[in-house]
């Protein structure tokens, strides 16, 4: 059974219709490289079946956000992207001058949502988020005389 034969198996049992436009949406998703935005993989999808509305990939995103098979970030442009849920949770430094990206591996957060847990009886979930702040080079450039090691 390929990947997306199970992920349709998946919907199905779930008790979600598997129409054609879900299955266009769920390979877009499956086979990009990275993040999409929504608007990406409507204009993917129409190239093949130019009747699907943006509204249906939105739907059908928030469906396997449910069901925890995609992801979503805010990555500083105004548009959540989208990613196929990885194997292992990753995020992201942005920085917000330049826009430049780094990704930053779960470790670095290993015992924070336990901690917030504890503290304050909420659950996040860290499977990929972004944090905004400034590279060094940025700094470098608006902070001169700051040390930035």
């Amino acid at each position: 059974m390929t990947c997306e034969e199970e992920t349709a198996d998946l919907l199905r049992r779930a008790g979600h219709k598997l129409t054609p436009q879900r299955l266009m949406i769920l390979r877009a998703l499956r086979h990009a490289e990275g993040h999409v935005s929504a608007a990406r993989i409507a204009d993917q999808v129409r190239a093949v079946y130019p009747f699907v509305d943006v509204s249906t990939v939105y739907r059908t995103l928030d469906v396997l956000k449910r069901m925890r098979l995609a992801t979503s970030t805010d990555m500083g442009s105004g548009d959540a992207v989208f990613e196929w849920a990885p194997e292992q949770p990753h995020h992201h430094l942005i920085c917000s001058s330049c826009g430049h990206v780094t990704e930053l591996g779960h470790e670095y957060l290993e015992g924070f949502a336990e901690r917030i847990g504890n503290e304050f009886g909420f659950a996040p979930d860290l499977t990929h988020f972004a944090i905004f702040g400034l590279c060094r080079e940025c700094q470098m450039a608006e902070f001169p005389d700051a040390d930035t090691s």
